[in-house]
């Protein structure tokens, strides 16, 4: 892969105007199409998807759309209550496909949290309030809107445009969404370039600073730490206690702070920020490539800011504690759950020995759970693809600048990239505040009416200008 540093800055300097494709999309009256997306919208958000996921029925109500715009369309399912879908408007063969998608099924909802009914996709001082507003069903309709739109266009296409609606991204142990369209129907996705969820814009004022595009993401690497030790009664003190041994183990590991480690993506994306950044933030992100100043600004930032200290490190975050029966038995044996996301090229078998150092007791055993995403290289900065992102956010929202990013979380995308499809993750605009309490696994999400409107032009520009013939 060409060096993404050098790769970015001839990006920067291209001054290439966006071709006729994008012009096209003038003659699409936005204004207009504002009553269809919010239609499918709500209609999508009102669907309840969440665990154990019932993706069927979504699936249903996008087949429904599609079939009535004479778009031909396939279902898969490992589980008939779980399925996939696959929709395909068929290019001159020019190109190799482009492929837009997104997860049908959402997170779980803790009913005493949400103001309004979390499926009610209620509309409320100028938002959408529902779970899968932001992950992931704005990105569902957008897929949905684009191919809806292309084929009433007419458009002639140098490429297949192909739609994936899949179950089980947030989980999925029995491997019923993209890992089964991976491994026994990647023919039916195959393509050179992605677009999914796994970015966003940045909105302040009212006004897009930043887009943010996924090119890369941090890898699940989850473990259990397993304490053990001698049963008995609670009334006799015993220095073997398993909870003891555990908590202690805990508490090394959530002190541990694990070596920074800024990749090439990473540096692009913070030397960009500090160029768009007030002064003091600026010379805080600047601040990271100075070995000097390094130290105390993560410091800072893990106060302050701790998504952006996970994109410093491999991270260890406790999250699940099991032990006892009783309240007055002592466990032979107490566990905790490390959620473990690596950076991409971390050896994880070292860094495992690293943390049974620092843990230093031989009565806890780190214990590795089966990761369920494959680790990928990063997609590249030099594409078609990703020359276009660039090219449409300078259009829509002049100004702003196009960042780079590598998510704390995971994706799908993992799966594409590892098979040689370079993704590409993009979201709607939200503000900060937005983000941190009412984004995605929030307790509560929701999303600007107006961002949503938006996002689905921005993904239409996009996808017109990298598919439909010139």
């Amino acid at each position: 892969m060409r060096n993404i540093v050098a790769a970015s800055l001839f990006i920067l300097l291209s001054l290439t105007p966006v071709s006729t494709a994008v012009v096209q999309s003038r003659a699409i009256d936005w204004e207009k199409e504002k009553t269809e997306i919010l239609k499918h919208y709500r209609a999508l958000v009102q669907i309840n998807t969440s665990p154990p996921g019932n993706e069927t029925k979504a699936v249903e109500y996008l087949k429904q759309v599609l079939d009535a715009e004479g778009i031909p369309s396939r279902t898969f399912a490992l589980d008939p209550g779980r399925a996939n879908l696959v929709a395909r408007l068929k290019g001159n063969g020019s190109k190799r496909p482009l492929l837009i998608l997104a997860h049908t099924d959402v997170v779980g909802v803790q009913m005493e949290k949400w103001p309004v009914d979390p499926f009610g996709a209620v509309m409320k001082d100028g938002y959408i309030w529902g779970r899968g507003t932001i992950d992931d069903k704005d990105k569902l309709v957008t897929m949905l809107m684009t191919m809806v739109l292309m084929k009433r266009s007419g458009a002639a296409l140098d490429r297949d445009l192909i739609f994936l609606a899949e179950s089980g991204e947030e989980a999925d142990p029995a491997g019923v969404g993209i890992n089964f369209m991976v491994n026994q129907h990647f023919d039916e996705i195959d393509a050179e370039f992605a677009l999914t969820e796994g970015g966003g814009a940045k909105l302040e004022n009212g006004r897009v600073t930043a887009l943010q595009v996924g090119t890369t993401e941090k890898v699940p690497r989850r473990a259990r730490l397993v304490a053990t030790g001698t049963s008995g009664h609670g009334s006799v003190p015993r220095i073997d206690n398993a909870v003891v041994h555990l908590g202690a183990a805990v508490g090394k590991i959530g002190a541990w702070e694990t070596p920074m480690h800024l990749n090439e993506t990473t540096r692009v994306y913070f030397d960009r920020l500090a160029s768009i950044s007030p002064p003091d933030k600026a010379a805080r992100y600047k601040a990271l490539m100075d070995p000097q100043r390094a130290k105390q600004v993560q410091r800072y930032f893990a106060e302050n800011e701790p998504a952006t200290y996970s994109m410093l490190r491999t991270s260890i975050v406790p999250t699940m504690l099991k032990a006892g029966v009783g309240a007055n038995v002592i466990p032979s044996e107490a566990e905790a759950t490390l959620d473990i996301r690596a950076l991409p090229g971390e050896d994880i078998d070292e860094f495992y020995g690293e943390m049974k150092r620092v843990i230093g007791d031989p009565a806890v055993k780190i214990v590795p759970i089966p990761a369920t995403r494959p680790e990928a290289p990063p997609s590249q900065l030099d594409t078609e693809m990703y020359r276009v992102l660039e090219q449409v956010t300078r259009k829509m929202y002049p100004g702003s600048v196009v960042l780079p990013a590598m998510s704390t979380g995971a994706s799908d995308m993992a799966q594409l990239r590892a098979k040689g499809i370079q993704s590409y993750g993009i979201g709607p605009a939200v503000t900060e505040e937005d983000r941190l309490q009412y984004g995605a696994h929030s307790d509560v999400e929701r999303l600007l009416e107006s961002s949503l409107y938006r996002f689905v032009e921005f993904t239409w520009n996009a996808v017109s200008e990298v598919a439909v013939k010139k």
